[in-house]
Order: structure tokens, then sequence, then C-alpha cells
């Protein structure tokens, strides 16, 4: 909105030039999302709290977290106002993959809403059940899968990390690739949710490892020198990235431990549909892997779990799962497990920005 408002004085006042950077309203998008956040955050805690919208915690978690309960949720809320209202305000709105990333933002959050809503308001033990989410979701990603491919230039090759020549075109069968890559994303960063800022931390550098990678396939010389796709266009998600990071700056300020608001699934499922649909558009997709490693293994964690587990008739290979909360029942402290695996995302991100020059 500002972009559309200011840049066109700038033939007039030439210091209205500087709205035609990206770079310059990333930053700006970035300091917007967190402002919001920090401002709105006691408010929206308040809010909470007065309509009892408090986190169940289930019996047969780890017995440390049966103090949690009542901690307001449905926090996720406030970070989708502050990406939305700061990409809007400094992204260029005639961008095609502006509204794409809004579209998966919003709507995988409205799912989650959906879900939070009747699980902590009208007190359903399990909201929407598991098999309604996942299909709501899936019908979501196949037809933001159906619009990227239809749009003008996009290509459906899926680009391999560390091999540059080696890009398979799918074809119309990307669309389900998409479907699976937003999907898996979203729910893997839902199953990370567990402990106070253990999925709002990697989400965030994530974020920022997906800002950079934005900027460079759609910038077409720094694109042609690293010899990745240029995908035009792509330069303006990464202000919506930028907002990403902001807010989830802005929201850690309350969900660092011990936590003040949870973000509840109206905010994982959004933020990992949107991590997995920026992947797509920067064709990027399998880094997605790597970037988000450790969601990868929270969401194997449980599926090598269940699946032991019924093969074995109640054997089990970890404690508990998700992952995190096995090592809280091998004695590390809650503050311990969510550093550690903050640095284990920070690890990833960095190696999986080295791809960017090992072709």
């Amino acid at each position: 909105m500002l972009y559309h408002l200011l840049y066109p004085l700038h033939t007039t006042i030439s210091a209205f030039n500087v709205f035609r950077y990206i770079t310059f309203r990333s930053i700006y998008a970035i300091l917007t999302a967190f402002l919001i956040c920090f401002l709105l955050g006691p408010w929206v805690i308040r809010r909470l709290s007065y309509l009892q919208v408090g986190q169940y915690i289930r019996e047969d978690g780890p017995q440390s977290h049966l103090q949690k309960a009542g901690t307001p949720t449905m926090g996720g809320v406030l970070i989708i106002i502050a990406v939305a209202g700061a990409t809007l305000l400094w992204a260029d709105l005639t961008n095609f993959f502006i509204w794409i990333v809004l579209l998966v933002l919003i709507g995988f959050g409205l799912i989650g809403f959906v879900d939070d809503y009747l699980m902590q308001v009208k007190k359903r033990s399990k909201g929407l059940s598991g098999r309604g989410k996942l299909i709501l979701q899936t019908v979501l990603a196949l037809v933001i899968g159906i619009l990227l491919v239809l749009h003008a230039g996009f290509d459906t090759h899926v680009t391999m990390p560390f091999f540059k020549n080696v890009s398979p075109d799918l074809g119309w069968w990307y669309v389900v690739f998409a479907a699976f890559v937003i999907v898996g994303a979203s729910n893997a960063v839902n199953l990370t949710d567990g402990l106070d800022g253990l999925a709002i931390g990697p989400v965030t550098v994530a974020a920022v490892a997906y800002m950079i990678f934005a900027y460079v396939a759609g910038h077409i010389k720094i694109a042609e020198y690293l010899q990745i796709h240029f995908v035009s266009g792509c330069g303006e998600v990464t202000i919506f990235c930028g907002a990403l990071i902001g807010a989830g700056l802005g929201f850690l300020w309350f969900n660092a431990y011990p936590a003040q608001v949870f973000m509840g699934d109206v905010g994982s499922l959004s933020l990992g549909g949107s991590l997995g649909v920026v992947a797509l558009i920067t064709k990027q997709e399998i880094v997605l892997a790597l970037v988000g490693g450790l969601f990868v293994m929270e969401a194997l964690s449980v599926i090598f779990q269940v699946g032991y587990f019924k093969l074995t008739k109640g054997r089990r290979i970890f404690r508990m799962a998700p992952l995190h909360h096995h090592f809280e029942l091998k004695g590390w402290p809650e503050p311990k497990v969510i550093v550690r695996f903050w640095i284990i995302a920070i690890a990833l991100a960095l190696l999986s920005m080295s791809t960017l020059k090992l072709r």
C-alpha cells in the first residue's frame, strides 16, 4: 500500500525513490510486523484470557507441562495480523506471488482457527478430526498448486540441491508435489509447537534463509551468477519473509519461556504452510527439508514412534513423541531443549544457504 502511495511521488521528490528497493521495504516490513506484535500482544493476551481461551494439556504428556494449563492460546491470530498487515503495507500488491502467500497464510490460519475454536472455546477435546483437518489442508494446497502451475512463466521443474544439472520436470504432477510440500510443512511445524518458543524460533530462522533465497531468485543477475532458477516477481516475496521474521520476533517476546501465550494451530498451521509455499515459489522446494530439518525430525519421530508401536504391539523407540518430549523425559530442562533445538535450526539454515554455491 505504501509502495503504491509513495513510490509514484519519486518523480517530484527524489527521496521517495527508496521505495523501489526491495531491501528497504523488507527491512521496514520486519520492523512493522515486530511492532504490531509488540504493541498488540498485551491486548490480545488479555482478550484471550478474558474469553478463557486457555491451553489444554494432555494427561499423558510430561507432568511438568500441567502448570501450563490455562495459558492463553490461539496467539497465532496475532502473528497472522502482523504478517498480513506488514506485507500489505510494504509489498507491491500487483504481484501475483504476494497474494498466493497471503492466501496460504490466511487459509491455513482459518483451518487452525476452527480447530482451536472447537477445542478451546467449544471444549471439544480433539477439535477438528485429524482426517477432516488433513482434507481441508490438502484441498487448499491443491488449489494453490493449480494457481502456481497456471501462472504464466512458472517453472514446474524441481530444483535438486547440490546438483545443478538435475532438475526433473513434473508438469501437472507439480500440483500434487506442491500440495505435499505445503501440507507436510504445515503439519511438521504443528508437531514442533510443544514447548515455549520451540516452534517460533526455528520458523523465524527458516524465514531468514528463505528471505535470502527469495531475493536472489528474484534478481536476474544474482540468479544467473549463482546458476539458480530466476523467478520473475519472486523478489517481492522477500518482503513477506521479512514480515514473518518480524512477527516471529515480536511473538517470541511473549512466547519465550515461561510463555505468556501459545500460538495454537491457527499459528503453527499457517506458518508451516507459508514456509512451504515460499519454498515452491523460490524454486527451493527440496532445500526446505534441510532448512526445516528440525521440523522434519519432529515429524519423523512421531511417524516412527506410531509405526513401531503398532508393529511391535506396544514397544516404543522414544520415551515420548514428538522428539522434544523424549529429551524432556530424559531430564533435560525445558529451556535447554528449546535453545539446543534453536541451535540445530540455525546450523541447518546455514548449511542450506551453502547450497547456493555448492552445485
